[in-house]
C-alpha cells in the first residue's frame, strides 16, 4: 500500500527498533503513546515487538522509572527571550496556539511539545537554543 502523496517511505535501524521496543514495553507507558512521539503507526511497533530481534526484554529495564520518581517544576532565571521578529497574535482571535509542534533539527535531534502552546513560545525556545 502506498503512504500519502509526497511522504517518503521511513526506514528505521535495528537499533532505533529495539529503543522503541523498549520503550513500548516500560511499564505504565501504552504502544499508543511510543506511536505518536514517533509519528507512526502502532501496528508497526506490535509487529517488532513480535520479532524476536527487537523484543529483547532485558531492554525494558533499562528505561524503566524508578520508584518515587516525580517531576519537578523548572524555572530558569536571569534570561531573557530575544526575538528577530517579534510575532504579534491578530486582533480578532488572540494568540495563535498549537496542540502539538514537532520540530527536527538538522544534527537529527527533536523537539516534541504537546499540549496547548504560544507558538511565540517556541520560536523563541528554538532561537535561544540556536544561540
Amino acid at each position: 500500500m502506498a503512504g500519502k502523496k509526497g511522504q517518503k517511505k521511513r526506514v528505521w535501524s535495528d537499533d532505533e527498533k529495539r529503543s522503541i521496543c523498549a520503550q513500548a514495553r516500560v511499564s505504565g507507558v501504552s504502544v499508543a503513546q511510543v506511536a505518536r512521539r514517533y509519528a507512526m503507526n502502532t501496528n508497526l511497533i506490535h509487529k517488532w515487538l513480535r520479532d524476536p530481534r527487537f523484543a529483547s526484554e532485558g531492554q525494558a529495564a533499562d528505561l524503566s522509572v524508578p520508584d518515587g520518581a516525580t517531576f519537578l517544576p523548572v524555572e530558569v532565571a536571569g534570561m531573557e527571550p530575544v526575538m528577530a521578529a517579534p510575532i504579534s497574535p491578530t486582533p480578532l482571535t488572540g494568540p495563535i496556539t498549537a496542540q502539538r509542534v514537532d520540530i527536527t533539527l538538522s544534527d537529527g535531534r527533536r523537539i516534541l511539545v504537546e499540549g496547548p502552546t504560544a507558538l511565540s513560545a517556541i520560536v523563541a525556545m528554538v532561537e535561544g537554543l540556536a544561540q
